[in-house]
């Protein structure tokens, strides 16, 4: 698989947690009583995968070799895929706090998780289709064969380094667990 490839295809694993994420949120909307624990394994999710395994590939090895083809990094595409991850941080970390503070029994703290974890699954929706659909097309047409290579090397020596730390298994695991959650209503407290 090509570079862009494997980050699109962890794209699959993310959106996968993003639909949980998504109805999880719905429920506990529509004045449902959910976990939150369900909120607090996926933003452990997002934390774990999607910022420090999925983003560490793009953000230090795929956007350094498309900047090192005249795309900006402090404008452009890069610019706003790394705002966008940045916001994204943002919206699991206020989704997680507000989790917390729901599981040390603040109900008024519900209210935040929804809206948190609302505006994280819309960005990265949003985000996800225009890396997929723009972004790692241009990429494949910027960065040249020899380059293309370097990356795909890179990418593999992470990948190698998280598999063997056990880290794509445990959060495939984990998707697993928070999809069987949702689809068995088992995150309902």
């Amino acid at each position: 698989m090509t570079p862009t490839e494997i980050l699109s295809d962890e794209h699959r694993l993310i959106v996968a947690v993003l639909d949980c994420l998504d109805e999880a949120a719905a429920h506990l909307d529509s004045g449902a009583v959910v976990s939150p624990d369900f909120f607090l394994d996926a933003a452990e999710f997002v934390a774990g995968f999607a910022d420090k395994c999925h983003h560490r590939k793009e953000e230090d090895i795929l956007f350094v070799a498309m900047t090192a083809r005249d795309m900006p990094q402090d404008s452009g595409p890069v610019a706003v895929m790394l705002r966008e991850h940045d916001e994204g941080r943002q919206y699991t970390a206020a989704f997680r706090s507000a989790a917390e503070q729901m599981k040390s029994g603040n109900e008024s703290a519900a209210a935040d998780v929804v809206r948190n974890v609302f505006d994280y699954v819309n960005l990265l929706r949003e985000h996800i289709f225009k890396e997929d659909h723009v972004l790692f097309p241009m990429a494949e047409q910027i960065i040249p064969a020899d380059t293309m290579q370097r990356v795909s090397d890179d990418f593999q020596r992470v990948l190698d380094e998280d598999t063997k730390n056990g880290i794509p298994a445990k959060y495939r695991a984990l998707a697993e667990k928070l999809s069987q959650y949702v689809s068995e209503k088992t995150f309902v407290a």
